[in-house]
């Protein structure tokens, strides 16, 4: 399927490794031009030699998105590095290994910052633009955890939070152009990941796991993933204003979404 964005530019967060390093590539096959955020600058100049060997023009940064202001400060320079940006996934999250419940309000912030305010503070100074060119996709991938009662009760607050934002926002920018929507995805198996880890260390937990939780009895992988997160970046995905889309293998037994 031609997803009709060669020549957009778009921006990956966290796209050194996994779903966002997915994504950045998937995106480049298709003619976009791609800014690829990450914490790691071996990780980013080894994606950027990836997505040069296929042309475009592309654009890297090895930058921490957790200090206040650092995620607008890359917004605003972006359009004089890499031009203006139609396409945004983000992508960075995670549980930072927070999972006391009755842990301090500074670590709720972590969590807060690294699911959800991350993504608020680039789309504040991304989609003004958007809004005038009457076109752009916003993608949060968020996680089956945004559903329900899935992990670390820092890390489904923070992901339901995403969520409803993304619902609630994309009705508000759809008169522009602008698709806002999110990816849920269940658990991803992937190179060096927690389940990589878990899958050695505790084979009995893993085949647990995967016969009581998931309903495909085995993990995802990233390319399925990749390829729904390409779909609502793409000129198809224009009708899906807020649309949260759970990739979760049957993990998740919720009906309805935020």
């Amino acid at each position: 399927m031609d997803l009709g964005i060669k020549g957009k530019r778009a921006l990956v967060t966290g796209a050194g490794r996994g779903i966002g390093r997915a994504v950045a590539a998937a995106l480049a096959r298709e003619g976009a031009h791609v800014a690829a955020v990450a914490r790691t600058l071996p990780d980013i100049e080894s994606l950027l030699k990836e997505l040069k060997a296929g042309g475009g023009s592309h654009y890297g940064e090895a930058l921490d998105l957790m200090p206040e202001g650092a995620a607008a400060a890359l917004a605003r320079r972006l359009p004089e590095k890499f031009g203006p940006v139609d396409i945004v996934v983000h992508n960075v999250g995670g549980t930072l290994d927070i999972t006391d419940p009755y842990c301090p309000l500074s670590d709720w912030r972590k969590v807060w910052r690294h699911n959800v305010e991350i993504a608020l503070e680039l789309n504040e100074v991304l989609l003004p633009s958007m809004r005038q060119r009457k076109w752009g996709r916003v993608v949060h991938v968020a996680s089956i955890a945004a559903a329900e009662n899935q992990g670390p009760v820092t890390y489904c607050t923070a992901k339901a939070a995403l969520t409803a934002y993304t619902r609630s926002m994309g009705r508000v920018v759809a008169a522009d152009g602008i698709a806002m929507s999110a990816v849920l995805p269940g658990a991803i198996y992937t190179e060096g990941g927690y389940w990589d880890k878990a899958s050695k260390e505790r084979p009995e937990h893993v085949r647990k796991y995967l016969s009581e939780r998931m309903a495909i009895g085995r993990f995802g992988t990233l390319d399925e993933i990749r390829d729904a997160v390409c779909f609502l970046c793409s000129q198809n995905a224009s009708f899906c204003v807020g649309s949260i889309l759970p990739v979760d293998g049957g993990q998740g037994r919720t009906f309805f979404f935020q």
